[in-house]
Order: structure tokens, then C-alpha cells, then sequence
């Protein structure tokens, strides 16, 4: 963290979605920690209010908003709170997201493609259709969505999942093509196997199997994806839209 003389968003309101836990927590934390006014939407409400409550422990403000993003008249009203609480919106990162059905692509359930590309591709255009609108009219602002590695290689029983992430990183070159003129920052980070919730139901076997896949030898943390979304939030990276960056231990270097 920066002093208090530079801090990197004093002044700016942040939104995160999926932000009562993982990395959304740890990157509502960090925009906190570098002096941004912060929104922290998720369906969870008493996980997400404690994390409300640990950045109002830090000396900012905050709101939770409860919503779903898959329904595109939330991801609006998290916009509209977010300008009626604060004045503004500066950043968003668009990181809600969920695991899904795992099965191969003749086995899985029309429910369950469809849920995941609701949840984890259409609410990322519904969250940018909203914040850009109101990125606008101030002037310009950064967004960071959350894709995956699995937004640049395939992953066995996981159509529906790779597909949407996939998509992720094809609506972020777009954005950052539409918008890179106007003030508008768009990038995407692609995390590997996190230690996560996203995780905690799968057996210790297949987190040591998961582990493997990575050459560093471990799964990462939530708080090292944070530093990536912050660092692509803020002016440091001020030339850079409509691009994607892995952080994920040389996965996709195999």
C-alpha cells in the first residue's frame, strides 16, 4: 500500500460484484486500503456487509448492494446506487461469477450451460452496458473483468464455463476498441485455481491435482489477484485497454 499522501483513488468510487468473498473481498479491501469509496454488490448480504464493515474499519466508505447479476435491471441499479450514494463511479471490476455443471459437452444440461453463461458472460456485458454509460458522462473511468485461464485454453467438463470466459476476454478487446478514444480503460484478468469458496467443494484430491497443474507449485491467493486488478484499475496503467493478462503461475506457459 502507498502512503497517505498517494494513495491511488482517493476521491474515486470503486464497484465490485461477487464481492463478498475470494477475490472480489480482497480487491474491495485493496480499492479501500489506496482510499476509494467502495461498493461491494453481491447475493450474499451478511457476508457482504461484514466486508462493508471491514472497509468502513479502514478509515473509507462503503455500500453493499444486493444483487443478481444475471438480470441486467440489477446491474443497473448497482450503477444508480452507486451515483446516488456517492456522485460517481470511477472503476468497476466485474467479477461475479460461479463454477457451474461440470460435464462433457454431450452431457450437460441445457439448464446448466445456460445458467453459467447468464451468470458468468451476459452479466459482464449487463455490468459495462451501465458503468460505461455513466463513465461517460463523467469523463472516463477504468473496468477490470475477471475471466479465467480458461479464457484462453479449453478444460475437460467445462463447456459452459470456458465458453463464458472465453467471451470475457472477447468483450474486453471490444470495449477497450469502443471506448480506448473516450476515457474509458477496459482489460480482463485471467486468474489460474485460486484459494477461493469456488473451490471448497471439491476433495483434497483434486486440489492436489489442480495444485500440479501449476509450475509454481501451488494454487494462488485471492489478495495476488487483487494487486493485479488494482494496479490495472489506477493511472500506472494508463496506456493499457483491451487487453488480457494471466496471473497464473506459468500455467499457460505449458
Amino acid at each position: 500500500m502507498t502512503n497517505n499522501q498517494t494513495k491511488l483513488f482517493d476521491g474515486k468510487v470503486a464497484l465490485v460484484t461477487g464481492g463478498s468473498s475470494g477475490i472480489g473481498r480482497s480487491t474491495a479491501l485493496l480499492y479501500a486500503r489506496e482510499g476509494a469509496k467502495v461498493v461491494v454488490s453481491d447475493i450474499h448480504e451478511e457476508s457482504g456487509m461484514q466486508v462493508v464493515q471491514e472497509i468502513e474499519q479502514l478509515g473509507s466508505q462503503a455500500i453493499f448492494v444486493s444483487a443478481d447479476v444475471s438480470k441486467p435491471e440489477d446491474c443497473e441499479r448497482m450503477v444508480q446506487q452507486a451515483v446516488e450514494k456517492f456522485g460517481r463511479l470511477d472503476i468497476a471490476f466485474n467479477n461475479a461469477g460461479i463454477g457451474g455443471e461440470s460435464n462433457a459437452i454431450g452431457d450437460m444440461s441445457i439448464e446448466g450451460w445456460d445458467k453459467v453463461i447468464s451468470i458468468n458472460l451476459s452479466s459482464v456485458f449487463y455490468c459495462m452496458h451501465f458503468q460505461i454509460r455513466q463513465m461517460l458522462q463523467q469523463g472516463g473511468g477504468a473496468i477490470v473483468n475477471n475471466s479465467s485461464i480458461l479464457g484462453q485454453v479449453g478444460f475437460a467438463n467445462s463447456a459452459a464455463y470456458v465458453a463464458a470466459k472465453h467471451g470475457v476476454v472477447g468483450l474486453t478487446k471490444n470495449g477497450g476498441l469502443e471506448y480506448a478514444s473516450k476515457g474509458i480503460r477496459i482489460n480482463a484478468v485471467g486468474p489460474a485455481f485460486i484459494k477461493t469458496p469456488l473451490l471448497s467443494g471439491m476433495g483434497e484430491e483434486t486440489l492436489q491435482f489442480l495444485t500440479s497443474k501449476h509450475p509454481i507449485g501451488r494454487l494462488g491467493a485471492p489478495e495476488e489477484i487483487a494487486e493485479l486488478v488494482i494496479w490495472l484499475s489506477s493511472d500506472k496503467a494508463s496506456f493499457l485497454s483491451g487487453a488480457y493478462y494471466a496471473a497464473d503461475g506459468a500455467y499457460l506457459s505449458q
